[in-house]
């Protein structure tokens, strides 16, 4: 099994993670599936760790193992027996709780740990730590020659995001911001820029309708809470997304962040719009759009562009890491992800930017700093003159880890609170051949997040040389 982010080599340790209820029909296959693999490799390589809630009665405050008790019973009718339980509650089990569960789920109790409610999530590896789960884990995998542990760097950034206070405000113009869940992976990328900048993360969730001349008609009231948050921000963040509902209300937010100097980041549908923004204010042409949204636009900036590949799944769509190329190096992107000749990042789109436009769009002032190896799909942009206007046409945040922050995104959130100049200044005069720490305004050390270099695992950039590997 060979890792999905490029190491090289097979994996040490294979974490498969299965979701959903005992008896779940959708389950059932993945579940057999499992016991055959845990039969196939022997019980000196397999360790389940079950996940279970332990609640808690208000009234009594006393804690409930039933719960647990009946998922154990189940998972281990259907073949499987778990070796750990992890245990979500909101205060740590009590000593008879865990005598009882190790009763009953067939668990020593020096496997039975307590998942309660902490500061940030950050603070779970250590909780996990200071129970001494991964002696559970690696005794059963006959895996404790590894040692322990070193959790300094990642405790100490952990306890950094319990103190930040200065806020960094980043809008976020979408079309699903009434379930912050479909951007978590956003969400979390935003989060490690923002601790890797000292600051605090606000997000103002801004729904992209509610920025149209329509519903300043039909809620005025929507319309100017909207509006009032997106000028109240400091960057601004245009995510991927589907179909053709809120589309007007992005471009207008790329707008007005390309015309009031606002840092501005569009990943994937957003670079798209900020083609279409640009093609409609600077050249001029009104109605420039995405066929995706109009298929006999006269003017279309964003076209089909289906791949078909052996390799790769997804049918039509460009899916999985691909390779973008730089094209500029003396931009902001190519500074961020540290001066490599490529990068590889994740993708999953079907539309991209018409290559019949590009010189048009160039002539104007608008940049295509990244491309493919064919320099026919378009994979970066930046207004070089703006203090950060980037829209990419991957998903970056995939990418993204506590400690090695995702580099457009530490971009946008280092530009929106002032620090994109020392920021770029510092990776300028760091020497990335020899893994130099760097860190801003007295934050913990980080490496620039860049990958897709021949010599990564000799850069040592996909670890946090702390024995955190993410």
């Amino acid at each position: 099994m060979i890792p999905v982010d490029g190491e090289e080599g097979p994996a040490d340790v294979c974490v498969i993670e299965l979701g959903g209820t005992i008896g779940d029909i959708e389950s059932m296959p993945f579940i057999e599936a499992l016991c055959q693999f845990s039969c196939r490799v022997g019980p000196g390589n397999f360790c389940l760790v079950h996940v279970s809630l332990v609640p808690v009665l208000n009234v009594v405050g006393e804690q409930k193992t039933k719960p647990t008790q009946h998922s154990v019973r189940g998972l281990r009718a259907l073949g499987l027996a778990p070796n750990v339980l992890a245990c979500r509650s909101e205060k740590p089990l009590d000593e008879n709780v865990k005598g009882k569960l190790s009763q009953f789920c067939h668990v020593p109790v020096e496997n039975i740990f307590t998942l309660y409610d902490v500061s940030n999530i950050w603070h779970v590896p250590l909780l996990l730590r200071d129970q001494k789960a991964h002696k559970a884990i690696l005794t059963k995998l006959d895996l404790l020659s590894l040692g322990e542990p070193n959790l300094r760097k990642w405790k100490d950034r952990a306890e950094l995001c319990d103190t930040l206070h200065d806020p960094v405000k980043i809008a976020i113009v979408g079309k699903y911001t009434g379930l912050s869940d479909s951007y978590l992976s956003v969400l979390k990328a935003l989060l490690h820029a923002s601790v890797a900048c000292q600051r605090k993360l606000v997000v103002e969730w801004v729904p992209a309708a509610d920025l149209e001349e329509l519903r300043a008609i039909e809620a005025p009231n929507l319309h100017g809470k909207a509006w009032n948050m997106l000028k109240g921000a400091d960057g601004i963040l245009v995510p991927g997304g589907f179909g053709d509902r809120g589309v007007q209300g992005k471009i207008i937010a790329a707008k007005y962040a390309r015309e009031n100097n606002v840092p501005f980041l569009g990943i994937c549908l957003g670079m798209q719009i900020a083609v279409i923004e640009y093609a409609r204010s600077i050249l001029k042409l009104q109605n420039a759009n995405s066929t995706e949204f109009d298929p006999d636009t006269k003017n279309p900036c964003v076209i089909f562009m289906p791949e078909g590949s052996k390799t790769h799944m997804g049918g039509t769509m460009r899916l999985g890491s691909r390779s973008t190329f730089f094209h500029v190096l003396d931009c902001k992107s190519a500074k961020l992800y540290g001066n490599v000749r490529y990068i590889d990042e994740r993708h999953r789109h079907r539309y991209e930017v018409n290559p019949g436009m590009i010189l048009e769009l160039e002539n104007a002032g608008l940049t295509f700093v990244g491309k493919d190896e064919t320099g026919r799909r378009m994979e970066i942009l930046e207004l070089l003159t703006h203090p950060y206007f980037v829209g990419v046409q991957f998903h970056p945040e995939y990418k993204s880890r506590p400690g090695k922050p995702s580099a457009p995104f530490l971009g946008l959130v280092a530009a929106s609170c002032g620090q994109l100049g020392r920021l770029l200044q510092s990776l300028s005069h760091s020497d990335m051949r020899t893994h130099k720490d760097l860190s801003i305004n007295g934050a913990p050390k980080l490496n620039p997040y860049q990958n897709g270099d021949n010599n990564k695992r000799a850069y040592g950039l996909y670890s946090n040389g702390d024995g955190v590997h993410a």
